[in-house]
C-alpha cells in the first residue's frame, strides 16, 4: 500500500503542534510519497524580487505521526525514490551565502530544465541529476524547529547530498509520534552548498519509516551503502567536530566492541571529516543571514565494523 501526502500539507518548521497529515504504523514497509514545493522560487522569478514573499521558504510536507514511537526511540526513514519535475531553480537571495560580496544587492533567479536525468546548468553545461532531501526531522520535546535554519538535534535544513536515494536516515524521537517531516529536494547540489542554494526542485520523495527501541540516538545518523555517517552539531567548528566524532567513538566503543584505543586509532587513520551544509547549528543574530555555529559530517566505513553473528 502507498499513501500520498501534498504540497498543500506543508509547513515552515517541525513541531508536534501541527495537524499530522497522515498517522502510520511503523515497520510494514508501506510507501508513503511526499510532494515537495518550489513555490518561494517560482515566486521569486515571477517578482523578479526575493523581498516581501508570501510563499513558505523551505517548507516540509507533513507531519507524519508514528504509531508507537516515544520519546528515547529512533525513528528510522529509509529514501526509496525521489521523483523530479521539468525544471528547477537556481537563485541568489541578497546577502546570503559565500557569494553574497560579489552578486551585491541584485536578485537573481534562473529556471533550469531538467530533461532526461539531465540538469541543464547554461546553454552548455549540463550534468546527471543527483536529487538529494535537503530538509528531515522529527519535532522537537517542544515548540517549533525552523526547516531553514539552524539546524538541530532532531534534524532540519541539513543540506547533504548523502541524503539521497537509497540512504537510511536516523533521527531522534521527542515526543508520542515523532512527528516525521521531509522537504527540500535538490536537483544537484555542490557539496557544502556554500552559496545557500542548489538546484532546488519540487518533486516526489518515496519513503519507509520503522522504529528502533534498542537505540536512542543523540543527533542524526545517515547510513549509505559504504559508510555511516554522524552529523556533528555545535557553536563553533570545533564544537561540531567534537559532537560528531565523539558520537562515531561511542558508536564503534558501545554498538560495535571496539576498545578505547582500537577506535581512537582506526578513527584517526579511517574516519574522515568534512563540512556539512551552511544552514548552522545555532541560532543567528535577529536580521543576521549569517549562519551561526557549524554542521560536519563524520564518515565511519561499514567495512570496519566486525560482522554480527
Amino acid at each position: 500500500m502507498s499513501f500520498f501526502i501534498g504540497k498543500d500539507q506543508a509547513h515552515s518548521g517541525f513541531s508536534a503542534e501541527d495537524e499530522p497529515a497522515l498517522r502510520i504504523d511503523p515497520g510494514t514497509g508501506e510507501h508513503i510519497r511526499f510532494e515537495t514545493s518550489d513555490c518561494s522560487y517560482a515566486e521569486s522569478a515571477e517578482k523578479d524580487s526575493t523581498d516581501n514573499l508570501t510563499s513558505l521558504m523551505n517548507p516540509i510536507t507533513g507531519p507524519v505521526f508514528v504509531t508507537g514511537a516515544e520519546p528515547g526511540d529512533t525513528l528510522v526513514v529509509d529514501i526509496v525514490d525521489i521523483e523530479l519535475g521539468d525544471f528547477g531553480w537556481s537563485g541568489y537571495f541578497r546577502g546570503s551565502g559565500a557569494l553574497a560580496g560579489v552578486m551585491g544587492d541584485e536578485p537573481y533567479m534562473r529556471k533550469i530544465p531538467i530533461v532526461d536525468g539531465q540538469v541543464h546548468l547554461t546553454d552548455t553545461i549540463s550534468v546527471p541529476a543527483r536529487p538529494m532531501v535537503g530538509c528531515f526531522g522529527t519535532a522537537p520535546a517542544s515548540g517549533r524547529n525552523s526547516s531553514t535554519a539552524p539546524v538541530y538535534a532532531e534534524g532540519g535544513n541539513l543540506d547533504l547530498t548523502y541524503a539521497t536515494i537509497g540512504t537510511r536516515l536516523y533521527l531522534p524521537v521527542r515526543v508520542a509520534g515523532a512527528y516525521l517531516g521531509l522537504g527540500d529536494i535538490h536537483a544537484v547540489m555542490a557539496e557544502g552548498e556554500a552559496s545557500d542554494v542548489a538546484v532546488e526542485a519540487a518533486g516526489t520523495i518515496t519513503a519507509t519509516v520503522s522504529l528502533r527501541k534498542d537505540l536512542a540516538v543523540t543527533g542524526p545518523i545517515l547510513e549509505t551503502a559504504d559508510e555511516m555517517i554522524f552529523v556533528g552539531l555545535g557553536d563553533s567548528l570545533q564544537d561540531s567536530l567534537t559532537n560528531g566524532y565523539e558520537r562515531a567513538f561511542r558508536f564503534l566503543v558501545e554498538e560495535h566492541g571496539f576498545s578505547r584505543g582500537d577506535a581512537f586509532t582506526v578513527m584517526s587513520a579511517m574516519v574522515n571529516s568534512a563540512l556539512g551544509g551552511p544552514a548552522g547549528s545555532a541560532e543567528s543574530p535577529a536580521g543576521s543571514p549569517v549562519a551561526a555555529g557549524a554542521i560536519t559530517t563524520h564518515h565511519v566505513p561499514k567495512r570496519i565494523l566486525p560482522t554480527r553473528a
